[in-house]
């Protein structure tokens, strides 16, 4: 390489997605503040499990998950939410065909698989920058009624010696008879994101599917509400999601901050507390 080129290399201005990281480290931008943090399933896991025998697979099963409040997170399909897991976004379908909405990932527990645990989806993160300013993922979703019962009753049938039973083998995507979706995030800001879902039907007719994106809260008032009851952390408010206008939703929550001296803003000096 010539010094020339050397050297219009050296000058070169950095691209957006390295500006931003120069932004989230040198004045602490919140490019962060928003990212792939939902959790696929958080249903049968250790964070949910107040079982008196440690069984968190019995103790928040699958079917339990869209009837029951989680405590220590949420999940959902190709999902994102803040770096606390408050508020939460992410994708539900229906096909007409299913019994239930599509709205987390299916799975068997340990006790359940033939190897173990595993979850029985095709889902597929894509792309996502360091700052996650744009992310893309892919769920296949099928024409037919999801098998959850034929995939549970056929893994329980096999012995260790014998391969899993996967959901392409229950013939549930015969004739290419499924949805690709897409959803796809892009930030303008850190706290200013556009989101797109695009589906293809690659089947040889045409079939309906629903298309249902959905916003919450994380439930951490009601938790709150029982400690408070047994003399620990007092109680917080209920977040709203409110309608302002076509088109618009208001999600609110109350906020508030401790009654000391902003020592950072006035002088440089570390904070004695947030």
């Amino acid at each position: 390489m010539s010094a020339e080129g050397e050297q219009q290399l050296i000058t070169a201005k950095p691209d957006a997605e390295r500006a931003r990281q120069a932004e989230a480290r040198g004045q602490r931008v919140p490019w962060w503040r928003w990212g792939p943090y939902l959790s696929e399933r958080q249903w049968g896991t250790v964070r949910e499990d107040y079982s008196p025998g440690g069984t968190a697979w019995e103790w928040f099963t699958h079917e339990h998950a869209r009837s029951r409040t989680y405590r220590w997170g949420e999940d959902g399909l190709l999902g994102i939410t803040d770096n606390h897991g408050r508020l939460c976004f992410s994708l539900a379908l229906w096909n007409e065909a299913d019994p239930i909405l599509k709205e987390r990932l299916f799975g068997l527990t340990g006790p359940e698989g033939n190897h173990g645990e595993d979850v029985k989806e095709y889902y597929f993160y894509l792309d996502s920058t360091p700052t996650h300013s744009y992310m893309r993922a892919l769920y296949k979703y099928p024409h037919r009624a999801f098998p959850y019962a034929d995939l549970l009753t056929e893994n329980r049938r096999r012995s260790r010696d014998q391969p899993e039973y996967e959901l392409v083998d229950t013939g549930v995507f015969a004739e290419d008879r499924y949805f690709d979706v897409y959803v796809e995030y892009a930030k303008a800001t850190p706290t200013d994101l556009v989101i797109r879902i695009t589906a293809t039907n690659h089947g040889p007719d045409p079939a309906p599917l629903h298309l249902l994106p959905t916003l919450w809260f994380r439930n951490t008032w009601a938790w709150r509400r029982d400690d408070a009851d047994r003399g620990g952390l007092r109680a917080t408010e209920r977040p709203v999601l409110r309608q302002v206008s076509a088109g618009l939703i208001r999600a609110s929550e109350l906020l508030f901050t401790e009654n000391e001296t902003n020592a950072a803003r006035l002088w440089g000096a570390r904070n004695r507390g947030p």
